[in-house]
């Protein structure tokens, strides 16, 4: 059987889950990218609720015309603004299966800087 990337991802995503969980004071801060958009979640997996979300296409995004990779900058910018609102400071990073490489890198760094602590 030829191992897909779906399949290979999906892998490395239960690997990771096994560790990686979140609790009210440090929500898991999930990250899903598509082809065109990504998508950040805090969640408190005690409770299954999803506390603090962002996405490139919400309605607060900036519309300029940028790269995928300056655009998750921007998203994580925004995202460590909405949870540091809502009172969280750590978190712990779930890059979901993907590589820490290239949009997801950018994101996980620009949360830093606004204030994110993982």
């Amino acid at each position: 059987m030829a191992i897909t990337k779906s399949y290979r991802r999906n892998r490395i995503k239960m690997r990771i889950r096994k560790i990686v969980s979140g609790t009210p004071e440090t929500p898991r801060m999930s990250v899903f990218r598509s082809n065109v958009h990504m998508y950040v979640q805090l969640i408190d997996d005690t409770t299954g609720r999803t506390l603090v979300a962002a996405s490139t296409k919400d309605k607060d995004f900036p519309a300029a015309k940028q790269t995928k990779i300056e655009q998750s900058a921007v998203l994580g910018k925004i995202v460590a603004e909405k949870a540091i609102k809502a009172g969280i400071t750590k978190v712990a990073f779930d890059r979901n299966g993907y590589l820490y490489h290239g949009r997801v890198k950018s994101l996980a760094e620009a949360a830093r800087e606004g204030g994110l602590i993982f």
